[in-house]
């Protein structure tokens, strides 16, 4: 079955979708428009039904600036405050979105079309076809990866069409898609306010690169160009380099293409059933739900020309015209009311602003009165180690709040914040907060720690329902009925205007940050016995809650980078990079692009004849893909040198000059972001860097590692890592006895495993059946197939079924696990950890084999990576306790994946050596006395560590 991955423009097709029916708008029988629901569920259901994508996400841009903010205030600052209408139909169609089960994704700092570049580019080298659902023109760039493409919706009469990278020049009359950031960068772009250089268009663009190549060549000549366009050149040139930076489309967002997580599933019927009746979609809903969808509205409440309410007894059904548009009685006025949510502005509230030093003495004596606060704090960024604290809001019970502003002088604001000291630091105090890792973070820069106990309102939220966003606006939302009031509505929308909480006065700060504490603190009351009613009491307690304190602690204090190392290495590869190029030029005997797919495939099929047989995609393009250059590397060196090259290509890109650009000014060491609310199994990840990304299959990959140091000369690095820990969960769980037993005798478990499964006696097994086993050992564990296990070991499917065949009938107590936990999944709704994790598997009982088969997958899956996610959660607590306990200069400062990573002052690496050791082999003992074991390494760097 052919992979294909649509990614979906959200905010373009949004816009499209409104003004397409602009003139005649949608509305309900309540006066509200519904254009753009409408237009985009249109669209979604037509990419589903006629071209049946196999993967899909919808992409929207970031709440927060990004980077191209940064470089040019004035990025995008023309455009025109979209409608109120079509801003209003965001939520609807994320809830639409999610009720065809397809992700919605956003990433703080990057727009769209990064997120999208992104995700096109990782699943293109897996083998998908990818589809980008844009009208966008600056896509086009991104059409020099093989297998990607623009899908160009229908619009105002015009058919949909699908851009190839052929199109796309032709488009723009240039030699390669990579050129079109040049022109870009050449001509600007109005739409998005990209200057480019005054007086220089489309044409002339394309003419210069016709000439000179690339942007860069052009500005080089400019003294070379005659005329008043050479003198344009000349003068724009500052403005060309930005300009082309702006249009760039990022690659490396740090989100990660897991091609389980896109995946087509079955409907949530329900879902779509509330929200298209809501919508009124009425012909729209029953094709897509079936003739027994019915819209439910409750009757309109109607008043007279002079605003009295008049009785009515006349339904909105009964008015309505089908699909939405609505008329009423022209006898009167009609006015159609809603029911209103709670806002500030209709609910009962006490917010106080407290100034002066009187005065936060006061409230200090009133909020020491309760064993409950809720803190919060508002700065003047995002990143908690690289901020200003602007002020501290407080409640102790519902409907009251307190907010403090801090003094921008950061004496004055320490000073401030340590007539709070006493406070913070009683231990008979519980903190209750919204990601509270944030401000406790923030609150270390203010010399202020909070030895009691804490409570996190996200961190709740996640353990209950591990799947969705949970910002405090929505959780509010979703179960007070309360709709917070919106940051930009103090510091405005994003883009050149926008300010920060320093430049918005104390007063109005107030209720905005009063109502967070207030709100966060309501949702703690509702989150505890929700706890309690999932039955996920003891893991949000024991594993989830206290690694918050953990992880700011990690945070804060950040690890230590080489930027010598990485200059020096980034020079490496580059030069490296040049001659694994150079060779595929002699070998080809022709001087081409080699970023070129079309041209590549030219050279490798056509020129070079290597393979006769070789395969060319729907766009006529030949496939030139990793699987496809690794079989041909076997027989010939240039397919070798190629992959080569994109390899160090990609490791300088994306790690070796990316890093240093992370390094903190205040602290010289980077200082990643773990998340703690994303993966739903329970598995951390991070940011800033993405250190689970960090590739170590390869020497050069792993060289990276070399890149993270000690703090000085008196540390070391430790590295302790889980030996084979899902595998050790896979026998426990299970009980099955052969692989208890050869964990239990300390035997190599791959090799073990290929003994039983081709009978054969354990000094016999050869490296080709150790292999073999070790790929069904983790194969299994994902729910792969013959199919799966015969693509990856080069073998038929028949073999592959055999050795699965046999490894379940000597390994009976693993399948047995398996068929018992799906069924317990189709029972239950859920799966669960041995400590009580849950993961709910929504679609376990699907009709659609597909969907119930990836269920099944997850089902299995889940408690074994939960497992491990939840032992190592517990470790790091363990060991962060006792190391504080025994007041150590050393520190816990990574995790990754089954690693954790100590900055360890040499006086106590002995201790630190046997303290990490016990705790983590401790940490959550398995059943079936199944041995937990980790390694311990120390070094000068993470590789050397490791």
């Amino acid at each position: 079955m052919e992979k294909k991955l649509f990614l979906l423009d959200a905010m373009a097709l949004i816009y499209r979708a409104y003004y397409a029916l602009i003139r005649n708008p949608r509305l309900t029988s309540q006066g509200k428009n519904t254009n753009a629901q409408f237009g985009f569920t249109n669209t979604l259901l037509e990419l589903l039904s006629k071209y049946k994508p196999t993967h899909m996400a919808v992409c929207f841009d970031t709440h927060a600036p990004t980077e191209r903010h940064t470089d040019f205030e004035e990025y995008k600052a023309n455009r025109q405050k979209a409608p109120e209408d079509l801003l209003d139909s965001i939520p609807d169609i994320k809830r639409i979105i999610n009720g065809f089960n397809i992700p919605c994704i956003e990433y703080d700092g990057y727009e769209a079309d990064d997120i999208i570049g992104t995700l096109a580019w990782q699943a293109a080298d897996v083998g998908y076809q990818v589809f980008m659902v844009t009208p966008d023109k600056d896509y086009g760039q991104l059409l020099t990866k093989e297998n990607v493409f623009i899908y160009k919706p229908a619009y105002m009469g015009k058919k949909e069409e699908i851009l190839t990278a052929e199109k796309i020049c032709e488009k723009w009359d240039i030699a390669r898609v990579d050129q079109v950031v040049d022109v870009l960068g050449l001509m600007g772009d109005a739409v998005d306010n990209i200057p480019g250089i005054p007086g220089v268009g489309e044409k002339t663009a394309a003419k210069l690169l016709k000439e000179y190549d690339t942007l860069e060549n052009i500005l080089e000549h400019a003294k070379e160009i005659k005329g008043a366009l050479g003198k344009k050149v000349q003068e724009g040139k500052e403005s060309a380099i930005l300009s082309k930076k702006l249009a760039t489309i990022i690659t490396d967002v740090p989100v990660k293409f897991h091609e389980e997580d896109f995946s087509v599933s079955a409907f949530n019927q329900e879902a779509l059933a509330e929200v298209f009746s809501e919508l009124e979609f009425r012909t729209l809903g029953k094709r897509i739900l079936g003739d027994s969808f019915k819209v439910d509205v409750q009757v309109a409440v109607q008043r007279d020309l002079f605003g009295n309410i008049v009785e009515s007894s006349t339904s909105i059904t009964q008015v309505s015209k089908s699909g939405g548009d609505s008329f009423l009685p022209e006898q009167a006025e009609t006015e159609m009311v809603a029911m209103e949510g709670k806002t500030i502005e209709n609910t009962p509230h006490e917010y106080h602003l407290v100034q002066g030093d009187a005065a936060i003495l006061d409230l200090v004596e009133k909020l020491g009165k309760h064993h409950e606060i809720c803190f919060d704090t508002e700065t003047t960024g995002t990143d908690p180690n690289n901020v200003e604290l602007v002020g501290m809001s407080f409640s102790v019970k519902p409907g009251e709040g307190f907010y403090v502003p801090v003094d921008a002088d950061q004496k004055e604001a320490n000073r401030q914040v340590a007539l709070f000291t006493d406070l913070f630091q009683r231990k008979d105090i519980t903190w209750i907060g919204q990601n509270l890792k944030y401000d406790l973070l923030v609150m270390k820069w203010y010399g202020q720690q909070f030895p009691g106990n804490i409570f996190d309102t996200m961190v709740a939220d996640y353990v209950i329902e591990p799947e969705g966003r949970r910002s405090m606006d929505l959780l509010s939302e979703k179960y007070l009925g309360y709709t917070p009031v919106s940051i930009t509505e103090l510091i405005g929308k994003k883009g050149k205007n926008q300010g920060n909480m320093r430049d918005v006065p104390a007063e109005k700060v107030a209720d905005y940050a009063a109502e967070d504490a207030d709100i966060t603190f309501q949702l703690k009351e509702i989150f505890v016995p929700l706890l309690k009613e999932k039955e996920v009491e003891k893991v949000f307690y024991e594993a989830d809650l206290p690694l918050v304190k953990v992880l700011a602690d990690m945070e804060f204090e950040g690890i230590r980078v080489d930027e010598d190392f990485l200059k020096n290495y980034s020079e490496i590869l580059e030069s490296e990079a040049a001659i694994f190029e150079k060779r595929v030029y002699e070998a080809a005997g022709v001087h081409f692009n080699l970023a070129s797919p079309k041209q590549l495939g030219e050279v490798l099929f056509e020129k070079l004849k290597l393979d006769p047989k070789a395969k060319k995609t729907k766009t006529g393009q030949y496939a030139t893909g990793e699987d496809v250059l690794s079989k041909l590397a076997v027989q010939h060196q240039i397919a070798d040198d190629i992959l080569g090259f994109r390899e160090l290509t990609k490791l300088r890109n994306t790690y070796v000059d990316a890093i240093p650009q992370l390094i903190n000014s205040k602290t010289g060491r980077v200082h990643t972001s773990y998340n703690q609310t994303v993966v739903v199994t329970g598995r951390l990840s991070s940011n800033n860097p993405n250190l689970q990304n960090i590739p170590v299959r390869t020497e050069r990959g792993k060289e990276i590692r070399k890149a993270f140091i000690p703090r000085d000369n008196d540390h070391v690095l430790l590295s302790a890592d889980y030996s084979q820990i899902e595998l050790r969960v896979v026998a426990a769980i299970s009980g099955d006895k052969n692989m208890a037993e050869a964990f239990k005798s300390g035997a190599d478990i791959h090799t073990a495993t290929a003994a039983k499964v081709f009978g054969v006696d354990i000094g016999e097994v050869t490296k080709e059946q150790r292999y073999r086993a070790k790929s069904v050992n983790f194969g299994i564990i994902y729910g792969q197939g013959a199919f799966g296990l015969g693509q990856n070991l080069g073998i038929s499917r028949t073999e592959a079924k055999e050795i699965i065949d046999n490894y379940k009938t000597e390994f009976s107590g693993i399948a047995k696990f398996m068929e018992d936990t799906i069924a317990r999944a189709q029972q239950n709704g859920y799966v669960e950890t041995l400590l009580g994790r849950k993961t709910w598997i929504r679609d376990i009982n699907s009709a659609n084999f597909t969907v119930k088969g990836f269920a099944e997958r997850v089902a299995i899956n889940a408690p074994i990576q939960g497992t491990a996610a939840d032992m190592i959660k517990l470790a790091m607590i363990s060991i962060h306790k006792e190391m504080q306990q025994r007041m150590l200069k050393s520190r816990m400062i990574l995790q990754v994946h089954d690693e954790l990573i100590f900055d360890v002052h040499k006086d106590e690496l002995e201790e630190v050596k046997a303290l990490v050791l016990e705790r983590m082999e401790s940490a959550l003992p398995l059943p079936g006395g199944v041995p937990v074991k980790a390694e311990i390494g120390t070094g000068n760097n993470w590789l050397e560590a490791h």
